[in-house]
């Protein structure tokens, strides 16, 4: 972050200073009262289960030296502290984003989508890092909290700024595009992750256009027109549109998907008179479109293509993203930060075209399905039949679906099932054995990564 001074934080978040100096200097931002540098200021959010007022002393002691509260009793006040007042500590978070960011002359590409954002925004990380000073959202830092710390933390000379915006429900990604005001946008997909609270998949792809909500006609909206509901009809509006898909009507082609395993991807990608031959260290021939959703936002910032070869050449995904590890003989592919049926689908493709002595799935139920969980659970037991996986090992309540489906093409003795996780990792070691290929996978709640270390240790 930029040097910024109390009174314009107290003027963008507005809000009241009751103690301190006006023209003190603030560095960063921080909500949490463990990680303050001392330039730092502390905003005291007020979540569901926790409210941060109560460790503005640990904040204090850790070294901030400014603090947002929104309940003025819980301030420590003089000390030379820098203590401003807000209605509402979350909000005044946002506010400051919103003003910061409109301060930096950066270029912003925002992306979202049913699966693949975070993919997405990696390999434009390491695409647009090629030719521009370029920052983006690390870990999960998606949401109404964690993209305003994302965009709060850009320094003065950031030329691009990466950010992917996540959604549960409807309004979320119009709040996110409201404090970044994207200059261009990708959507990767519109799947069924969250459809318990979206209702429908229409209704997702509404509050993935919300993304959009900004726009000029100056702006730029990159789809993968694969997807069925990412149509020209469904998408086109008051800005410029670029397409990917394997259409000859499609802005971008893509073409002759090659995929290696574990050691990647090979692709064609053709715009207007324009062709490269792209390679991708990341397995998963899904990752194509991925990629090319990439390349054409980069372009238009006057990236080329073989700018965009070299950017694709070094990149790494975020952990827990078709990460693959390996011990005595044993590969992981470790894809346990999250699971949709779209992106479980995907997690079995790169299973089937990794080398190996036996092909072994070990998943955890997903979440957020609603209705659709009993179907979608038992489609997977469908695909994973379908894949040549030689032992299927699930743990969940709606992981029982999956594993009936599956027992109707497996073998006997192929299919097992446990309860608990607790009881899986009990025995995943007598499970697996040197010369196995296997997949980790299930929902963020079902801490899946637990049996990846249990694998490995």
């Amino acid at each position: 972050m930029k040097g910024t001074a109390i009174w314009q934080i107290e003027k963008a978040v507005s809000g009241e200073l009751i103690c301190g100096d006006r023209n003190d200097i603030v560095h960063g931002v921080s909500t949490d009262s463990r990680e303050i540098s001392g330039g730092d200021v502390f905003f005291a959010l007020v979540g569901e289960n926790h409210d941060a007022h109560d460790f503005i002393a640990d904040a204090v002691s850790n070294g901030a030296k400014s603090i947002v509260v929104s309940e003025e009793s819980a301030a420590p006040l003089g000390a030379g502290l820098n203590v401003i007042k807000a209605a509402d500590t979350t909000k005044a978070l946002q506010d400051l984003a919103r003003w910061y960011v409109s301060e930096l002359n950066v270029k912003k590409i925002g992306i979202t989508g049913s699966t693949g954002k975070t993919t997405t925004k990696d390999l434009l990380y390491y695409i647009c890092r090629e030719k521009y000073k370029t920052a983006r959202n690390t870990g999960n830092l998606n949401n109404h909290i964690g993209l305003p710390l994302t965009v709060l933390s850009f320094d003065e000379d950031i030329e691009v700024g990466v950010l992917e915006m996540g959604t549960e429900c409807l309004g979320e990604i119009n709040l996110l595009a409201g404090i970044a005001k994207p200059d261009i946008a990708i959507i990767t997909n519109i799947g069924i992750s969250h459809i318990e609270t979206f209702g429908s998949r229409e209704n997702i792809l509404k509050g993935k256009m919300e993304i959009t909500d900004f726009f000029t006609e100056d702006n730029l909206l990159v789809v993968n027109e694969e997807n069925d509901l990412l149509t020209k009809s469904n998408v086109s509006g008051r800005y410029r549109l670029a397409t990917v898909g394997s259409s000859g009507k499609s802005s971008f082609i893509l073409t002759d998907i090659r995929d290696f395993g574990e050691d990647g991807i090979e692709f064609s990608l053709e715009h207007m008179e324009l062709s490269h031959r792209f390679k991708l260290g990341v397995p998963g021939r899904h990752n194509a479109v991925n990629a090319s959703l990439a390349i054409a936002a980069a372009m238009d910032l006057g990236i080329s293509m073989e700018e965009a070869a070299r950017g694709l050449a070094n990149a790494v995904l975020t952990e827990k993203r078709l990460s693959i590890k390996g011990r005595d003989g044993i590969k992981v592919i470790d894809d346990t930060y999250n699971a949709s049926p779209d992106s479980m689908r995907a997690a079995l493709d790169v299973l089937a075209a990794t080398k190996g002595m036996r092909k072994v799935a070990v998943l955890g139920d997903m979440f957020g399905l609603g209705d659709m969980s009993c179907s979608c659970h038992e489609q997977i037991g469908e695909y994973v039949g379908q894949k040549g996986v030689d032992l299927l090992v699930l743990t969940g309540e709606f992981s029982k679906h999956t594993a009936e489906k599956a027992n109707e093409t497996m073998g006997s003795g192929a299919v097992l099932h446990y309860s608990s996780r607790d009881g899986l990792e009990a025995e995943i070691k007598t499970l697996v054995r040197p010369g196995d290929v296997v997949l980790v996978k299930g929902s963020r709640a079902m801490a899946m990564e637990s049996v990846v270390r249990k694998i490995l240790e």
